[in-house]
């Protein structure tokens, strides 16, 4: 069992929110994650909801921006929010831009030089880190949800699409819907994963939603005055490739609503809702 260090803990609606850092196998190299526990997992296991966030952040930013922690301890709800990526390795270049390198994980596993060594967010994510959270805290295994926001929202649909049955619910904030066409995508992919673009498929949410193996169920919420809507997001090609599939989708626009983690508060109760009713959370509120 890995060695997980406690680096900060502070008492919010009756829980605790817990910093950890430790060694990831996958990324050889430490990594840092923030869980919100929520009161009744002072009696009890708990079933989790996973975040993954987008550009810039840490473990940090949702736990302090989204509000999330009032609606997670009354429904019983343990939130786990990672960093986007490992920091400080050394890998060249890795500090350049907002949209490569630290801060910019983009939750894929690196194949190419400098990044093959330590960008493996994908393993990192969807193998090491949900088993290493269910055996260190009171968390109910095979009751997870999965969401997040931007290019977190990109991780969330993806790594859903690509592991049937590691999650039973899965919602997503203004997510990159198709990585391969937009500029932030294709300069990740570029870089982490080399120039063959058959290769980025597998990382792609508006190519993976033909050939899914389940149909759990989305729910994305998209500001309508969002500046990157268009050029970065493209909720149109997630819409175009579930109803050509059958998939079931739930695409709300959300009128006036921009890209911040204002957005994310107005509506962080519905979706954690939408997780416990899915999760089996006895009371949801």
């Amino acid at each position: 069992m890995q060695e997980v260090e406690e680096v900060g803990r502070v008492r919010c609606f009756g829980g605790w929110i817990i910093t950890c850092r430790h060694l990831s196998r996958s990324c050889q190299h430490p990594m840092r994650f923030a869980i919100y526990l929520p009161p009744q997992a002072a009696e009890h296991p708990v079933p989790a909801v996973y975040w993954l966030s987008g550009l810039t952040c840490t473990e940090e930013n949702f736990m302090i921006k989204a509000g999330a922690q009032r609606h997670a301890a009354e429904l019983g709800l343990a939130l786990v929010a990672p960093d986007t990526s490992p920091r400080d390795t050394g890998t060249p270049g890795e500090d350049d831009d907002y949209d490569l390198g630290t801060g910019a994980g983009f939750y894929v596993n690196a194949t190419v030089e400098p990044w093959k060594n330590n960008y493996r967010m994908y393993d990192y994510i969807f193998g090491e880190l949900i088993g290493l959270v269910e055996q260190t805290f009171p968390i109910i295994d095979q009751r997870r949800g999965i969401s997040g926001h931007s290019m977190g929202g990109h991780g969330a649909l993806m790594g859903s699409l690509s592991n049937p049955g590691l999650f039973q619910s899965v919602t997503a904030f203004a997510p990159i819907c198709a990585p391969s066409k937009c500029p932030w995508g294709r300069k990740a992919f570029s870089s982490y994963l080399g120039d063959a673009e058959a290769d980025w498929a597998a990382y792609d949410t508006s190519i993976l939603i033909a050939n899914a193996r389940e149909q759990l169920p989305i729910l994305v919420d998209q500001g309508g005055a969002d500046p990157f809507l268009e050029e970065q997001l493209m909720p149109d090609a997630l819409r175009a490739a579930c109803e050509s599939a059958d998939y079931p989708l739930t695409l709300r626009m959300q009128d006036g609503y921009d890209h911040s983690y204002f957005f994310i508060q107005s509506y962080i109760g519905e979706h954690l809702r939408y997780h416990a009713e899915r999760l089996g959370v006895d009371k949801v509120i």
